[in-house]
């Protein structure tokens, strides 16, 4: 991830634009500041996620959820969110 100012960002607006289309990720300052994350719009919702570190990619192997053999509970979903939320 490159960083450049915003004075940067208006001089040469064509070049950096350029750059983000072509896939890099550009953090616009302002005073020092982050002001602005400049992410290709191909990316998809998770991608933007990752990018403006709001999420982790997975680390190691990955879990396959169909694998995990289902249980009955004698508890109703509101049951157990009334629970949680200390409603009882």
């Amino acid at each position: 991830m490159r960083t450049i100012s915003h004075r940067e960002l208006r001089n040469s607006s064509s070049a950096v634009l350029r750059d983000v289309r072509a896939g890099e990720i550009i953090e616009v300052t302002n005073h020092g500041e982050v002001a602005a994350v400049l992410i290709p719009p191909s990316f998809t919702s998770y991608e933007r996620l990752v990018a403006a570190g709001k999420v982790r990619q997975p680390v190691g192997r990955s879990v396959d959820l169909r694998r995990i053999r289902r249980t009955k509970s004698g508890s109703t979903t509101a049951d157990i969110i009334a629970d949680l939320r200390g409603g009882r």
